[in-house]
């Protein structure tokens, strides 16, 4: 007999707030936003991958939304369409029945359950968690979500709140245009410099820090990043690096 989960008044309010910003998704930036915002806060992630299969197991597309800059070969390691881990380990869940699963590489047991088998991968990507969970196979095919690198050790309780969420994720990630439809070009390439800040944006690091870095002054960075948002088309930070996402500027 499974537990039963009772959710505080706190995760409870998180939960409703994540759900309610889900319902406005339709574009990748407003899955980054939804992924960084709302859904950090009641299920903390380094990476989320979100993955669409068709009837016959064909991956008809992977999203992998992250807030941080990754190790290089990282995502293409990740989210690779071929032999990327996200897709190897959502066929072997659904494949072996073992939505929701969970991996905590500093549990002994860790070897025995369903993802144990990715130890050595995992580990190499730098990432110590997992918790995977999705629809299983439908008529229409299936969706599966796998959250990387989480900070507390996962547990069925987790795994009960991204069950939850579930029906969220799936019907955001078929709102989303399949060949990035919305993702309209900039009018122009960013510089190298201002690719440079971006990636120090990624990091957090505020304009004083960047210019530190980078050896100009932190007004010198705020005028970069004014230059960022018109060619963007943007106004602020998050929403830049959500459109840097869109665009797969910082997938290099």
């Amino acid at each position: 007999m499974e537990p039963v989960v009772i959710l505080s008044r706190l995760e409870q309010e998180y939960l409703l707030r994540t759900i309610e910003a889900g319902v406005r998704v339709a574009s990748l930036h407003g899955l980054f936003l939804w992924a960084q915002g709302q859904l950090q806060a009641l299920l903390p992630h380094a990476v989320l991958a979100c993955m669409q299969f068709a009837p016959g197991g064909a991956l008809l597309r992977i999203e992998c939304v992250h807030g941080t800059v990754l190790a290089p070969g990282t995502l293409a390691a990740l989210a690779g369409r071929r032999d990327g881990l996200a897709p190897r380990i959502a066929r072997h869940c659904m494949g072996g029945g073992h939505l929701p699963a969970l991996f905590d590489g500093g549990n002994e047991e860790g070897e025995r359950v369903a993802l144990g088998g990715f130890r050595a991968e995992l580990a190499a990507l730098g990432f110590d968690s997992v918790l995977a969970h999705g629809t299983g196979q439908t008529a229409a095919g299936a969706s599966v979500f796998v959250l990387f690198g989480l900070p507390m050790r996962p547990s069925a309780r987790h795994a009960y709140f991204l069950e939850l969420l579930v029906p969220h994720l799936h019907l955001a990630l078929g709102r989303l245009p399949l060949h990035g439809g919305d993702a309209a070009a900039p009018a122009r390439s960013l510089s190298a410099r201002e690719t440079e800040i971006v990636g120090w944006l990624r990091q957090g690091k505020s304009n004083d820090e960047m210019g530190q870095i980078l050896g100009i002054s932190g007004l010198t960075v705020k005028n970069h990043l004014q230059r960022i948002y018109r060619t963007l088309g943007v106004s602020n930070r998050s929403h830049a690096l959500a459109r840097c996402m869109e665009l797969r500027l910082l997938e290099g």
